[in-house]
């Protein structure tokens, strides 16, 4: 399994941006899928964006409720995996968890898609 470590979470206002890290202890490069899944209290955790690569290219896929304001990126020179969040809303507001799998899985949305998991960082967005 791969260790992964969320980092950048805080406190910002509506409309502002935030840039979550996820540092993996194997090379990202090697990695097929890495995601972004999030958590309110009392609710199920709910995916936000994955990203798959390959040899020969790469796909990223996001949420209805993200899509156009959040990125998902790696830098495989740091072996990080990226969330850029912009026009963050408050009800963006949770705890987010970065996650990966990596052997090839068409699927990518749910829980069970993905085998490695950090421990997440706290989003809070003021309206």
């Amino acid at each position: 399994q791969v260790q992964l470590v969320e980092s950048g979470g805080g406190t910002v206002q509506a409309g502002k941006s935030l840039r979550l890290s996820c540092s993996a202890s194997k090379p990202t490069a090697s990695i097929y899928m890495v995601g972004w899944f999030r958590q309110t209290p009392g609710k199920e955790r709910e995916w936000v964006a994955a990203h798959k690569e390959w040899s020969s290219g790469d796909s990223s896929y996001y949420s209805d409720s993200v899509e156009g304001r959040f990125s998902i990126s790696r830098d495989n020179a740091k072996n990080m995996v990226i969330l850029q969040m912009d026009s963050l809303k408050p009800e963006d507001t949770a705890v987010y968890y970065c996650a990966s799998r990596e052997s090839y899985s068409a699927a990518y949305r749910y829980i069970h898609n993905y085998d490695s998991w950090g421990q997440g960082t706290q989003v809070t967005v003021s309206s």
